[in-house]
């Protein structure tokens, strides 16, 4: 769901509008801490929301649709999102769904399946570490990190936030 809400806003947007969904969809859970209050909601509670719904927390209407589709998928199937399964099948019947692209389903493969060698080379962050603006480039330039280039998109967003800290 993240990697959807996240699709070409900021990190601090995407936390935010994260923040709303879990608000207003997820569950009250008494944890002892303060603000941490809510339990994200899961794909089957997800899958029945009205996509209205969500984009009148401010998620775009195509991205408050594809987070109802993706629920969808991942409650007719919990195998789609399990690591340790074919990944390139994972992907493909990712991007199979309507509202996610390749980056998406890269960093679905890298964060939620667990895919070592998951890269998504058109992220913006990556290009900037990488100073370059041609996916194509960063493609290639990743190629002799196989099959750990998941580890080095981490590395090089770790570096990016570092060098914006004052």
């Amino acid at each position: 769901m993240r990697a959807i809400i996240g699709q070409q806003v900021s990190v601090a947007a995407a936390r935010t509008l994260a923040h709303r969904f879990c608000e207003r969809f997820g569950d009250p859970v008494e944890t002892g801490q303060p603000g941490l209050n809510r339990i994200f909601p899961d794909a089957t509670a997800i899958a029945t929301l009205d996509a209205d719904a969500i984009a009148g927390l401010g998620i775009v209407g195509a991205r408050a649709r594809a987070l109802v589709t993706l629920a969808q998928a991942a409650a007719d199937d919990p195998t789609l999102l399990q690591p340790g399964i074919d990944i390139d099948d994972r992907i493909a019947r990712l991007q199979a769904l309507p509202g996610i692209g390749p980056w998406t389903a890269q960093y679905i493969a890298m964060r939620a399946l667990s895919w070592p060698d998951a890269f998504p080379h058109s992220d913006l962050g990556l290009l900037k570490a990488l100073n370059t603006r041609s996916p194509a480039e960063a493609l290639t330039r990743a190629e002799p990190w196989r099959p750990w280039r998941a580890y080095a998109v981490m590395h090089l967003w770790l570096q990016l936030e570092e060098a914006s800290r004052p």
